[in-house]
Formats: C-alpha cells, sequence, structure tokens
C-alpha cells in the first residue's frame, strides 16, 4: 500500500504541487482576513508553552548541563513537531491517493476540505498580517507621544525600551518589520517549498525556541548563556539562506540597491542574519538603523521620519508578494518538469 501510494504520488506530481499551491495561497489570504487563530489552539502557542516549561528547568542548570539538557529540549521539541507537521501532510497526500476510483464530486469536495486543512496549518506557522499591523501600531501610538510609543514598541521587541527618542523607536519598529519578515514571513514560506509543511514548521519551532532562549548572558533574571546557545545557533543556520533572500527580495521590491553596500552594511551586526534584511530596509528607505551601543547601519542616512514607516510596510509588502510568486511558480516548474 505505501508503494502504491508513492508511485501515485510521483505520477500526480503536477496535481499535489497544485494541492500545495493553493494551500500557500489560501494560507496567506487566511492570515489576512481572519488574522492570528485564537490561542489554545494556535500551535506556536503550544510550541510556546513546551519551550517555557522545558526552558524554566535547563536555565538552572550549570553550563555543561544547560547546554546538553537545551539540545535534547531542542531536538525532542523539534522531532514532535516536524512529525506532527508530516503526519498531517501525509494524511492530506495518502487521502489524495485513495481518491483515484472515486467518484470526482467526492474527490473535489475531500481535496477541498485537506487544501484547507494544510492551508490553516501553514498559516499558523507565519504571521505577515499581525507583523505588519503591529509596527504600524507603534508609529500611531509614538503620533500620541513618545512614552505611548516606547510603551507599544515593548511589545514587538526585547530591549529596553524606555531610554530610547522618538527617532530611535522608529528605528526599533522599522528594524524589527525587516527581521521579522525573515522570520515570520519568508523563512516559513521557503522552508514550506523545500520541505513542505514539516519544514515550516520545524522553522516556526527554532525560530521560537531561538526568541524564548537565545539570549546571551542575563536575561530577565535568567542566564541564558548555555541553556540558549543550541537554540540560538540552530536559528543562524536555518535562517541563513531565507535572510539572505529576505534582503534581494527587498532590494527588488526597492528596484536595485548597490550589492557592495549591501554586504558592506549587512556585517556590522553581531547576528550573521539580522543584518542583511535591516540593512536592505535601511538602504531601501534611505535611513539609518541602530541599536544604540552595538550597531549603526547605513550611517550616512537620515533619521526615519513617520512617513518611512508606512515606507517600510510597503516594501515588505512588495517582497512578500514577489517571494510568494516566485515559490508558486517553482512549485508548479519542479511538477510539470517531474511529470
Amino acid at each position: 500500500m505505501m508503494a502504491w501510494t508513492g508511485l501515485y504520488l510521483l505520477h500526480s506530481l503536477p496535481y499535489v504541487a497544485g494541492c500545495m499551491v493553493l494551500a500557500l495561497g489560501l494560507a496567506l489570504w487566511i492570515d489576512k482576513y481572519m488574522g492570528e487563530p485564537p490561542s489554545p489552539v494556535h500551535p506556536v502557542v503550544w510550541m510556546g508553552n513546551y519551550l517555557k516549561a522545558c526552558g524554566s528547568v535547563t536555565v538552572r542548570r550549570a553550563p555543561p548541563a544547560a547546554f546538553v539538557l537545551g539540545a535534547l529540549a531542542w531536538w525532542l521539541g523539534a522531532a514532535l513537531v516536524g512529525a506532527i507537521a508530516w503526519g498531517a501532510q501525509a494524511l492530506v497526500f495518502w487521502q489524495l491517493a485513495g481518491y483515484a476510483a472515486a467518484p470526482a464530486w467526492q474527490a473535489a469536495v475531500d481535496t477541498a476540505l485537506l487544501v484547507v486543512l494544510m492551508a490553516w496549518l501553514l498559516k499558523c506557522m507565519l504571521s505577515w498580517r499581525m507583523l505588519r499591523e503591529e509596527v504600524g501600531a507603534v508609529e500611531l501610538a509614538l503620533g500620541q507621544s513618545l512614552e505611548a510609543g516606547r510603551e507599544r514598541l515593548s511589545w514587538l521587541v526585547s530591549r529596553d525600551t524606555t531610554q530610547l527618542s522618538a527617532s530611535q523607536v522608529r528605528e526599533s519598529a522599522i528594524e524589527s518589520l525587516a527581521e521579522n519578515l525573515n522570520d515570520s514571513v519568508v523563512a516559513p514560506i521557503f522552508w514550506f517549498v523545500l520541505l513542505g509543511l514539516p519544514g515550516a514548521a520545524v522553522y516556526r519551532f527554532a525560530n521560537t525556541a531561538d526568541a524564548m532562549w537565545g539570549y546571551r548572558g542575563i536575561y530577565r533574571g535568567k542566564n541564558w548563556e548555555w541553556a540558549g546557545k543550541w537554540a540560538a545557533r540552530a536559528d543562524d543556520v536555518l535562517s541563513w539562506l531565507p535572510a539572505r533572500l529576505t534582503a534581494l527580495l527587498l532590494a527588488l521590491a526597492a528596484r536595485g540597491l548597490p550589492l557592495h553596500a549591501l554586504l558592506r552594511e549587512a556585517r556590522r551586526t553581531p547576528s550573521p542574519n539580522s543584518g542583511w534584511p535591516m540593512a536592505a530596509m535601511g538602504l531601501a528607505l534611505g535611513v539609518s538603523l541602530g541599536k544604540p551601543g552595538v550597531y549603526i547601519l547605513n550611517p550616512r542616512g537620515r533619521a526615519p521620519e513617520a512617513a518611512d514607516t508606512a515606507l517600510a510596510q510597503g516594501l515588505a509588502a512588495q517582497a512578500v508578494f514577489a517571494q510568494v510568486f516566485l515559490a508558486m511558480a517553482a512549485m508548479l516548474l519542479v511538477a510539470m518538469a517531474a511529470a
């Protein structure tokens, strides 16, 4: 049965690829018009609960044990998430294989339901609408007062916002938009195209683990230097290609950027990845972006103004559109070539 299913799916690869293309498009439609699922049924919230429980144990251990336990907890969580996502995807494809002899109407209805299931799960792995709205909310709050802007920014970033100037609040919001464009949209879609739903799910787990554990030294009274080291390095590896793809997509949206300038600015940040989308965004807008005492990107650029937040959102939206178009085209071309 397994061999027959595999042969059938290989033979019907264009049909399967078509379902994946539909799932990707529908996932973005769900994200745009429905937003995030309620917390009790959100898979990423479940990942966070697992990571919180494991982190409370690993962070209390001495360095060698903290590292080993953190790595083991990461691998266990990644394996569990990947297995669940693989099971959901396998259910879809195996069911599709079983429709060879089914009535056309039944195959059409059941296929639609299965595609909706895959789309909903994929949507949970990405979050474009919430990212765009949160960045816009910082600008709206900043228009009311500096204190309101600082407070709203604290929802979006982990750094201390209490001493930031208005310009620095805006810089941080634009930086967060660029960095999270990779983490919340480009990278999940990238891994979905390469490895299907398991790829997107494992990436989302890795990125969530880095967000919760991947701190250097003390964070909120706890030392994550060793407990979160594996999570931080794993996210670096999985985000390496997507981060550079995000920078290229932003350069495409900006109708081209000097490659030598992008290479120079992207290396200014301690992170091997976050500098790429942030540098691309800063160069595209012609503004300087930075984190006080850590780095300055495009130092010759001007300070960002209120209108730059909307421009940044527009560039990010164009980058998302370009990636989705390229992703769909790539899946269909590969399927057609294999047919």
